[in-house]
């Protein structure tokens, strides 16, 4: 067993805190639909599927009815099939028409490996029918040359969300063929479509029913995910249709053992000399080379770019210690590189040239990578969703698995591997998206009148909020009302206003200034805490020191090095409250749901040790800040309660910023959020509340439904969260439970007890039943 073997030895053992054996099931079989052609089912025989699993035909037949339909069933069930047979079959009755284009389709996947993927699964099974089904990638990495074919003569086509936004949808005269013609709409990995990322996919999808109609078209909507809660919700939400849901997994799956895995404490010391635990990273990379030793296939999830490149620079480095050859089975996968890169690596991991990869969830989504045997995840990945769709990512060939979370130092972390119940005894999360977040709906108006211009019929269409943007749109002169329809008269494009990824701006260009060869990119967002002057920066597993950030140009100049150590972005935060939502007593305390504005500025970075995370010095940095409209909760307490709590002056602000961390830690077990899309502040005294508070906020304009999640499950986020650090071990604070990798003021001050009694005083006064 594969699990034995990586556990061998009394110190490997004890890291292990639970194992969860999930037992195989057998499979239930069903007859396509008669409306499904011979043709496409003897396709799909030859590829050697004699019958489909019971959910695969149920979901066809909603999709031949012309139902919208979303199949909510395990990873490797096999949802591509179950749209695909009716798609197809659509696909071959246009291609006999005796005139114009025949049907059409339009799959939208979240990453372009996943649209690769696709096209590759299609055009196998696809093959036996000719020239009836033609599909073609369509994104930016299609060169200009194919786009043109693309659009008078493909009847697949396979794009993201971004891609619609930016070049079909704005061009929709070029693409007026391919949209009169349309039937079905798939829409690939839909869980994750939530966030501000989600709500702007749904407005996309909005503008896009909105043209189709214009052409005569009305397309169904097919929808797919491993991982759904409340799936027809969800599907209903991002499209603004009824959608019916295929719940019922009935296809066959080997065993999984799933081991929870704690790195041990080592002798060293961290901010305010608190103890530290080996790092995920660390442990990881010893994983994965002992799996690569053994011949097992795997794949280690990471959070971070970074990470992604270290591990598999570590897992090299001690592989050719063991065999010469095996270090070139080894790679790193993430987002930013460049497309033949990717390509070049989806193949290799296709084929088995490959026998490790440290990837980041660019990977995640959907991509066959069939015959793996195990996979680790370096950290919790901040949602259920993603921890089952990582998880099964082994075992899609039906064989018996392995799956190991490797816990970080983080209270997040440290509570699920001593809580196993909170992973393998809950539903995945809701999905959460607001369509009607006016820093999302106000672009996306301005695009539509661009495409065709706006009138009071389109409002139900966008939502509620539509008519009472318009007059401030109006106001900006960004729309312009004639007669009785508003449109777009400025010479920029309109679909520039907003980066649905809500990633803020064009991405910065990583370019070596020696060869002025460009590596990759990163986001915006990003940038002021990844490649600020002095960062180390990896790629391909070589590694980098930015030189210099010119934010004016968008380019951050790196030259090659080997610095001994990692680095760390520092950052100040300031908040003010501008208007409250609701307000509920928890006895004297409040606790409040509204808008604020945040200024966060990156001030330093602290350099790191490799591997051990010790701390090596601090710089500092000038950077301009920057400012944040968003969604909040916050809550207050009273003097009085302070006295209850027995939390002096001295001890307040440490007490109130633990509770920060902490809190910002365990809000991913109740929102469909990592802790990097959320930002917290507390205040001894904050000047709108006049009481000592503590605020967390989405990390998003406009807010992205995390903030309001926290706000109506705060009795239980804030009782796991007091939970979380009263179990843990260490005396006085460590990164398992109140110190944050991204605290701007050095983890200084915290105070752990008296954290614990402060949240047990506001824990009293919650109102019994939920907010």
């Amino acid at each position: 067993m594969i699990l034995e073997r990586l556990a061998r030895g009394a110190t490997r053992a004890a890291r292990i805190t639970h194992t969860e054996h999930l037992p195989p099931r057998i499979g239930s079989h069903a007859d396509w639909p008669d409306r499904i052609r011979p043709e496409v089912i003897d396709a799909i025989r030859s590829s050697g599927i004699e019958r489909p699993w019971a959910h695969q035909a149920r979901t066809s037949e909603h999709a031949l009815r012309g139902e919208s339909v979303v199949v909510a069933t395990g990873t490797a069930s096999g949802k591509s099939l179950a749209y695909l047979a009716p798609v197809l079959s659509t696909l071959l009755d246009g291609s006999e028409a005796p005139n114009g284009r025949g049907a059409t389709a339009l799959y939208l996947a979240p990453t372009k490996a996943l649209a690769a993927d696709q096209r590759r699964a299609v055009r196998e099974l696809a093959a036996p029918l000719g020239n009836a089904v033609r599909p073609a990638v369509y994104d930016g990495d299609t060169p200009v040359e194919e786009r043109e074919w693309v659009r008078q003569y493909a009847n697949y086509v396979l794009t993201n969300p971004d891609m619609l936004h930016r070049g079909i949808l704005p061009a929709h005269p070029r693409w007026s063929s391919f949209l009169r013609a349309l039937r079905y709409v798939v829409i690939d990995e839909c869980h994750t479509y939530r966030g501000v990322f989600g709500s702007h996919v749904a407005q996309v999808i909005r503008r896009l029913r909105r043209v189709c109609a214009r052409y005569g078209a009305e397309p169904v909507f097919l929808l797919a995910s491993a991982t759904a809660a409340e799936p027809s919700r969800a599907a209903t939400r991002l499209t603004g249709l009824p959608v019916v849901e295929i719940t019922e997994d009935t296809s066959p799956r080997g065993e999984l053992v799933f081991a929870l895995w704690e790195p041990p404490l080592t002798e060293l010391h961290g901010e305010q000399g608190a103890p530290v635990r080996r790092t995920a990273t660390a442990e990881t990379a010893d994983l994965l080379t002992d799996l690569a030793v053994q011949g097992v296939r795997t794949v280690a999830f990471v959070r971070s770019r970074r990470g992604a490149e270290l591990i598999a620079l570590i897992a090299q480095e001690r592989l050719a210690e063991v065999d010469r050859s095996l270090p070139a089975r080894i790679a790193a996968y993430r987002g930013g590189y460049l497309p033949e890169e990717r390509r070049a690596l989806e193949r290799s991991l296709h084929s088995g040239a490959l026998l490790g990869l440290a990837a980041t969830t660019a990977l995640e989504l959907g991509v066959d990578v069939s015959g793996l045997d195990a996979v680790i995840i370096a950290g919790y990945p901040g949602t259920r969703a993603s921890l089952w769709q990582q998880a099964g990512r082994a075992g899609r060939a039906g064989q018996g698995a392995l799956a190991v979370l490797v816990a970080r130092d983080d209270p997040l972390d440290t509570y699920l591997v001593h809580h196993p119940e909170a992973l393998f005894d809950q539903p995945v999360e809701s999905t959460v998206l607001d369509p009607d977040n006016p820093y999302v709906l106000a672009p996306h108006l301005c695009a539509a009148a661009a495409e065709l211009p706006l009138t009071e019929a389109d409002f139900p269409l966008f939502g509620p909020a539509a008519e009472g943007l318009m007059p401030q749109l109006e106001a900006a002169a960004l729309l312009r009302r004639r007669a009785t329809a508003w449109h777009w008269t400025r010479r920029e494009r309109a679909a520039d206003l907003t980066d649905i990824r809500g990633q803020g701006g064009a991405p910065v260009q990583v370019v070596e200034t020696g060869t002025g060869r460009l590596l990759g990119t990163v986001d915006a967002a990003a940038a002021h805490t990844t490649v600020h002057d002095g960062a180390v920066h990896l790629h391909q597993g070589r590694t980098y020191v930015v030189r210099r950030l010119d934010l004016d140009d968008d380019v951050a100049l790196v030259e090659e090095a080997s610095p001994p150590y990692s680095t760390t972005a520092r950052d100040t935060t300031a908040i003010s409250i501008l208007e409250t939502d609701t307000e509920v007593p928890w006895g004297d305390a409040r606790l409040c749901f509204g808008s604020v504005e945040v200024t966060n500025q990156v001030v330093s970075y602290l350099r790191r040790k490799l591997i051990t995370g010790e701390v090596l010095g601090e710089t500092k940095l000038d950077l301009p800040p920057r400012t944040l409209r968003t969604r909040a909760v916050w809550w207050t307490v009273t003097e009085d309660q302070l006295d209850a709590a027995r939390v002096g002056p001295r001890q307040l602000g440490g007490a109130l910023h633990a509770a920060e961390h902490a809190s910002i830690g365990m809000l991913p077990l109740f929102a469909t959020c990592d802790r990097w899309d959320i930002g917290g502040v507390s205040v001894p005294l904050h000047p709108d509340t006049l009481l000592p508070t503590v605020f967390v906020y989405d990390g998003h304009p406009g807010g992205a439904g995390f903030a309001e999640r926290a706000f109506h499950t705060a009795a239980d986020w804030l009782t796991a969260t007091r939970s979380a650090i009263a179990s843990c071990e260490c005396e006085a604070g460590c990164p398992s439970c109140i110190q944050s990798p991204k605290c701007g003021n050095g983890n200084d001050p915290l105070h752990k007890r008296g954290a614990i009694r402060l949240l047990g005083e506001l824990l009293r006064g919650a109102p019994k039943t939920a907010v």
